[in-house]
């Protein structure tokens, strides 16, 4: 059974690309009723919480990240779980700096191979975000 940490990176994913569809929609609601469609714990919501309301936040910065860091493809060419994925690891890379940066690459990989298009998405995800960390660490 995956960590909490894990469960609220999925529920993180899920409540960031409701907010794709619906950006009005107040983010710290939707993470809520996706957690209790879930049946998530505290710690889930309250980490999930942060790294939406972080994402949401600082959605120009990390975007900028991201383009610098993904050479020949824009925001617009990525899918949609690519992009968010990418978005939530670089909020945790370069702004949060709570957890240890390879623990944050590894988790967005498992979740780009989960929700995205599996091992291609995984490999595109692990060199962005090596990108990414490495721009932050210089």
């Amino acid at each position: 059974m995956p960590g909490p940490r894990h469960r609220a990176r999925e529920l993180a994913l899920a409540a960031l690309f409701q907010l794709e569809h619906g950006p009005e929609d107040d983010p710290s609601e939707v993470v809520a009723y996706l957690a209790t469609e879930q049946g998530a714990d505290q710690r889930v919501v309250d980490f999930a919480v942060e790294l939406v309301e972080g994402v949401v936040a600082h959605r120009e910065e990390l975007d900028r990240m991201i383009r610098a860091a993904a050479t020949h493809w824009s925001m617009e060419q990525m899918g949609r779980v690519e992009g968010i994925v990418l978005r939530m690891a670089a909020y945790e890379i370069a702004i949060a700096r709570r957890v240890p940066v390879r623990a944050a690459i590894n988790e967005s990989i498992e979740l780009a191979k989960t929700f995205a298009a599996g091992e291609e998405s995984g490999r595109f995800v692990n060199g962005v975000l090596g990108r990414i960390a490495s721009l932050v660490a210089s």
